[in-house]
């Protein structure tokens, strides 16, 4: 059994899958943990009333830089894989990129005044703004780095752009400056960050002037974006699901409350880095699984994905329910003592987070990105919903993290649904998932009033790898014998 084993994780590392996505999880591992420390410095440099300007003008320009992208970098991944003039089509994709970039800047200055009142948030909001159209582009090439499986040169641009931004922050203990030079300066990096992709994410096919002298008519772009308006729903969503949060307690709570949302969600975010990124190898080979193979493959390769990215979410939740006390105000200042509370909560939806967002690639994969965009428009308003109707009876950031979990749990709900009534899982395999991911969460909880953290944490996952291990050993086990021929 041991030689089996160790010849299935030999032959795992050599996979295709497995050095795409270990490229990105080192990389962006690398790009959180440097990100996470520039937002630290500046929670201490800055008061907590200029940290949440600086958060709430970041929020604004990445709630819409989120679908000024128009959610099209899955259908050129799609596309790609049958077209035969490569060329054509990245040029269009990333000219419509441009255009809708600018479009979305110009919201972005009209949102500044609509919403808020104070000079400085304003002038922040303009500014930083500008960086959508710089992202745009950028997401084209990224997209285009995906389909031919090149994320590697996309992580290494994406390492520099991290490091130029620590550095910005690292300033700040030499030479102090104001909020509005911070946003400057990031804008000068992304600007930097740009000319990187262009000159070497790309290959040195694509430059600022290609782009401007290829022509592109209107109305070939209102054909693209109209008959492809889906994925502009599914590629906003899942980020505007969060910033719309952010974007409500700014103008219903304390600011503070702003500061503790937002270090909570980049905790957050740095627990989506190894489901976000595998996720991008998973992807392209879902659909090739599925325009290729048999369903019977396709359904088990989901399968074998699946039971990763649960154990992925637990792993995460129970990690944040017995350090986030000690850790987070360890990083960030005595300021944030209360800020574990906020964390533990919001790190319920990671139990679910993993898996939805495989799910919702096999809805793609399986062209059925109209009922996945639906589902994700109904968990948004569900999430405002709730957080308004808990508002009713208690103001908190805690309403705001419950709504955002049970909106969540009805989303994944929903694909459970879909996926029962195309063949591809039981009703078994869904109530078992929630059982058991409840059953597990609910132990931990009560064995954390009986243990150190240490001692549950290891302990707990020591016990799960050892049952994993015997599970997986057996099914190998079963599987070599069912080969054996009957004598």
């Amino acid at each position: 059994m041991k030689s089996n084993l160790m010849q299935q994780t030999m032959n795992l590392f050599k996979s295709r899958l497995i050095k795409n996505s270990f490229w990105g999880i080192a990389a962006n591992g690398l790009q959180s943990i440097l990100l996470s420390l520039f937002f630290v410095i500046i929670a201490r440099k800055y008061t907590t009333g200029e940290f949440a300007f600086f958060l709430i003008a970041n929020t604004i320009y990445q709630f819409l830089a989120a679908f000024s992208t128009l959610g099209l970098g899955q259908w050129f991944t799609r596309e790609l894989v049958d077209i035969t003039d490569r060329q054509e089509l990245v040029s269009r994709f990333i000219k419509i990129q441009l255009y809708s970039g600018c479009f979305f800047y110009v919201c972005s200055v009209i949102t500044a005044f609509l919403l808020y009142h104070d000079p400085v948030l304003q002038y922040l909001i303009v500014l930083l703004g500008v960086n959508i159209i710089f992202d745009n582009i950028i997401y084209a090439i990224k997209s285009l780095n995906i389909a031919e499986f090149n994320q590697n040169k996309t992580f290494i641009i994406l390492i520099i752009d991290s490091i130029l931004r620590f550095a910005i922050g690292c300033l700040l203990f030499l030479f102090p400056f104001s909020i509005m030079t911070l946003c400057i300066s990031m804008i000068a990096v992304r600007f930097i960050t740009l000319n990187f992709f262009l000159g070497f994410g790309s290959s040195k096919t694509i430059s600022l002037r290609s782009l401007w002298n290829y022509p592109l008519a209107w109305s070939e772009v209102k054909k693209i974006v109209f008959a492809n308006w889906p994925f502009i729903i599914i590629g906003s969503v899942s980020i505007a699901y969060w910033r719309i949060s952010n974007i409500i307690i700014s103008k219903t709570l304390p600011l503070a409350d702003v500061a503790h949302f937002e270090i909570s969600f980049r905790v957050f975010a740095i627990a989506q880095i190894l489901p976000l990124i595998v996720s991008m190898s998973v992807f392209p080979a879902l659909v090739q699984q599925f325009k290729t193979g048999t369903f019977h493959d396709f359904r088990n390769y989901y399968s074998k994905v699946f039971n990763y990215y649960l154990l992925f979410g637990l792993f995460a939740y129970t990690f944040i329910y017995s350090f986030a006390d000690t850790l987070i105000p360890w990083a960030f200042g005595s300021a944030y003592n209360a800020t574990g509370a906020f964390t533990k909560e919001m790190f319920l939806t990671i139990l679910i987070f993993p898996t939805a967002l495989l799910q919702a690639n096999v809805l793609v994969a399986m062209n059925m990105e109209r009922a996945d965009m639906w589902i994700n428009v109904t968990s948004l308003v569900l999430n405002v919903v709730f957080c308004f109707a808990g508002f009713m009876f208690v103001k908190s950031l805690t309403t705001v993290n419950l709504a955002i979990f049970f909106s969540f749990l009805i989303f994944h709900i929903c694909q459970d649904v879909l996926l029962v009534r195309k063949g591809m899982v039981t009703i078994g395999h869904v109530l078992k998932f929630y059982l058991l991911t409840g059953l597990l969460v609910v132990i931990y909880i009560l064995l954390s009033f009986k243990f150190s953290p240490i001692v549950l944490f290891t302990g707990y996952w020591l016990l799960i790898v050892i049952i994993v291990a015997i599970v997986t050993g057996n099914r190998l086990n079963d599987a070599r014998s069912a080969l054996k021929p009957v004598p």
